[in-house]
Formats: C-alpha cells, structure tokens, sequence
C-alpha cells in the first residue's frame, strides 16, 4: 500500500485564469484611455473575503502619488458581514502595488497636466487582487456625445457589411 504524501508534497489547487469581480464602464465614458497598467493591492483579510463576495464599488475612485507611492482612494469595498471588531473602513486608502520604474513612468505622465489615474477594472488573477489603472484625459460633453455617434456609426456600418457579405439585402 503507497503511503500518504508528506507535509511537502501536498499542494493546494491554485486559481487559474483571470476572474473579473468589478469593472468601471463609466470611466471609459467619461475618459479618453491612454494607457493602462495592472497594479496590486495591499488588502486586509475581510477586504479580500469581500472582494470575493463582489462587494466592491469602483466608482469615483481615483489614484494618486503620496510620498512617490501610489494610493487609490475612494474605492468602497464593503465590510465584510461575517467580520468581527477586525472588520476593515469600507473608503480607505489603499497602497497599489508597482514596480518603482511603472511608479516612476506614471509619475512623470501626471506631472503633465491634464490627465488622471482612474481603475478601470478589478479582478483576481492567479489568486491575486489586481486592478487594472489607466492613465486619462477627461472628455468633454461634446467629445462624449461625438464618441457616442462614432460607436454607433461604426455599429451601423458592421450591421450593413455582415448584410452584404451573408448575400442579404434589405
């Protein structure tokens, strides 16, 4: 009879893949995208069981430099209903997590002018809290309303030209 594995061999199942838990659609309204960043997070035990619970809210949630850190604020990652007097403040500040180079190619980015870090999305990748971040430039209302008819344009041209190569016409 084989004997049972040791205390070194025995591997817990580790998540794959990539699993989405809250996104901004918002910001991709209300922004012109220029460059995104995938950034971790320094979370406490009953953010992350949260987290996975899909209690999260990322909007107006903004990032920005403190100390040559980033922190993202305004991130509402409700409490945790099994948590105890350890429970965690739903809007605190949380540091984000990049290499110094990324820090640093940002930083100089938003000194700039004109742009801004917002989270597009967060999500669990390999088991780890991620949030995708992206370097924005605030659109005006009539750049919103123009994105919108081009999309929609461009929705209408792709209708028409699946029409036309299935050999139907109207």
């Amino acid at each position: 009879m084989p004997e049972p594995p040791g205390p070194e061999e025995v591997v817990a199942p580790r998540e794959t893949g990539r699993q989405l838990v809250a996104s901004n659609r918002r910001a991709r309204h209300d922004y012109d995208i220029l460059k995104t960043y995938e950034a971790g997070l320094v979370l406490a035990g009953t953010e992350v069981k949260s987290l996975r619970a899909g209690r999260v809210s990322l909007v107006d949630a903004f990032a920005q430099e403190f100390d040559g850190e980033l922190m993202l604020h305004g991130l509402h990652i409700a409490e945790y209903g099994f948590g105890t007097w350890t429970n965690h403040q739903p809007r605190r500040t949380r540091k984000l997590l990049l290499r110094r180079v990324e820090i640093d190619r940002i930083l100089a980015r938003l000194g700039e002018g004109g742009l801004t870090l917002v989270p597009l999305s967060l999500y669990f990748s390999a088991g780890w809290a991620k949030v995708e971040l992206a370097l924005a430039r605030g659109r005006r209302s009539y750049d919103k309303r123009q994105a919108l008819a081009e999309r929609d344009a461009n929705r209408e041209i792709a209708r028409e030209l699946g029409r036309h190569l299935k050999g139907r016409r109207r």
